[in-house]
């Protein structure tokens, strides 16, 4: 299964909010630099779908704002 999210970094906090099945917009306090903003998003979006990190993957986009995340 793939998800799509549209990534805002340096927010004021972390916060997802659902746009349709499969699409996601997320807030990030992390900034987009050093992959930390990625990293934060695979531990937030864990977190929220009540899913093991390692089960999550971004498949494209790991340099743009919307990304492909897929379930594994």
């Amino acid at each position: 299964m793939r998800i799509y999210a549209k990534v805002i970094p340096r927010s004021s906090k972390n916060e997802i909010i659902k746009i349709s099945e499969g699409e996601y917009k997320v807030k990030l306090t992390a900034p987009p630099l050093d992959n930390k903003a990625n990293s934060m998003l695979i531990q937030v979006m864990a977190d929220f779908l009540n899913l093991p990190k390692s089960s999550l993957k971004i498949i494209a986009g790991k340099t743009a704002r919307t990304k492909i995340i897929e379930i594994l």
